[in-house]
């Protein structure tokens, strides 16, 4: 069969709220993924995969077996795999690259795929407002926040990123009301008048939406989440559509 489909997911939010409901969500998206890889020529993963991810030198959050062996498999078979950086797992270096064969994305990124012009970001940070969030992720991207926290140990690391994720994610989960309410919306307007493309796809919002922007032929597309909405968005002849899995 031709690979000719290109997939966009983002906030699995794997580890989160406990074992039990990550390994069930954790077993459907590896059948998703498994489905998908017939057509699949490329996949972005746009963001907050994990509810948490920190590399030390010699230790890796506990779990996520079963995902990281599939995309291990997918990459050996020759399927592209994009990993952006999202804010819940801010701090990836190099492990995932090495040892399942990734690319990391740590900014946005412009891309062409089937003749259109893509621009893809998890979206944290981007547009106007929300002033606080961005000085404090200045403050953990640096490397001075990062060694202090590394000397952590890591069941207490981790036990503090868990409760600050718990906050974080609630603040994505406000119901939709206008675009003029959605910030990435806006962000993606202003994007439009200085360097126009076909599509912006981000994750980061928790909740699906396919939009125009402003009078142009650009859609904007956030991907949701799969804590209640299994959705993704799937590039076919040109044209992206947000999709389900059930």
């Amino acid at each position: 069969m031709t690979k000719n489909k290109i997939y966009f997911a983002s906030d699995f939010h794997l580890g989160s709220p406990n074992l039990e409901e990550s390994q069930k969500r954790e077993k459907l998206i590896v059948n998703w993924l498994t489905e998908i890889e017939k057509d699949a020529n490329a996949i972005y993963l746009v963001g907050d995969i994990f509810d948490f991810w920190f590399e030390y030198k010699k230790v890796i959050p506990k779990g996520f077996v079963r995902l990281l062996g599939k995309l291990a498999e997918l990459t050996d078979n020759g399927v592209v795999i994009h990993l952006f950086v999202g804010n819940h797992d801010l701090w990836m270096n190099d492990y995932l690259e090495k040892e399942v064969g990734m690319i990391i994305h740590h900014k946005p990124i412009i891309v062409n795929e089937q003749n259109k012009q893509i621009f893809i970001a998890h979206g944290d940070g981007l547009g106007k407002g929300d002033y606080f969030y961005k000085f404090i992720r200045k403050i953990f991207s640096s490397r001075i926040c990062q060694f202090f926290f590394s000397c952590l140990h890591p069941n207490l690391a981790f036990y503090l990123a868990h409760k600050w994720s718990q906050k974080s994610r609630k603040v994505n989960e406000t119901p939709f009301k206008s675009k003029d309410n959605e910030i990435l919306y806006g962000y993606a307007k202003e994007k439009q008048e200085e360097n126009p493309v076909d599509y912006y796809v981000f994750g980061h919002r928790h909740i699906p939406l396919e939009l125009n922007v402003n009078n142009s032929k650009a859609v904007y597309i956030n991907l949701g989440e799969w804590i209640s909405h299994n959705s993704y968005a799937e590039l076919k002849d040109g044209e992206i559509s947000l999709k389900y899995y059930r």
